[in-house]
């Protein structure tokens, strides 16, 4: 095995980062829609886990840390506004 094929292999910690980062996403958009103060908080926790195992899938950690604090914000003044269960 030369050079170039051992610095493109994935290591398992950054497979677990960018699928941990995805279900993070997927966590807080679900949250968005049901209930935001108890989904988010988990998903932007396992968000800020990811950015620090770190990586090749940083962008995507970052993404799902800024996404996961939109989904927050937005979801609860949804929640608010339209008199559903926030908890």
């Amino acid at each position: 095995m030369n050079g170039a094929e051992a610095r493109d292999r994935q290591t398992p910690g950054e497979a677990l980062a960018g699928f941990l980062s995805a279900a993070s996403i997927s966590a807080s958009l679900i949250g968005l829609a049901y209930r935001p103060i108890r989904i988010i908080p988990f998903a932007i926790a396992l968000a800020l886990l990811t950015t620090a195992i770190g990586g090749r899938h940083a962008r995507l950690a970052q993404a799902a840390v800024v996404v996961g604090a939109i989904c927050f914000v937005v979801g609860t003044a949804l929640a608010v506004v339209t008199r559903n269960a926030i908890f």
